[in-house]
């Protein structure tokens, strides 16, 4: 996999996430309780972000992803 690809991705699911948020903003001031439309919204964000979290811990014991910073291994 490219890193363009990976970054993509990861950029993607991240808009994914924000927009799900606003939606789940929106509905709540729109519905005003009435619909299951904000619960739905954050749930799909939580399960997103879960998938994102789980992705990138993988991508990195699998070797796609090399982390640098803080508590990277220095070589």
């Amino acid at each position: 996999m490219s890193d363009s690809l990976k970054t993509l991705l990861i950029v993607g699911v991240l808009i994914l996430i924000l927009w799900n948020l606003g939606a789940g903003l929106y509905y709540m001031l729109v519905d005003k309780g009435q619909t299951k439309r904000t619960v739905n919204s954050l749930t799909k964000r939580i399960g997103l972000s879960v998938a994102l979290i789980l992705f990138v811990v993988l991508a990195i014991k699998m070797g796609w992803i090399t982390p640098h910073g803080v508590g990277a291994n220095p070589n």
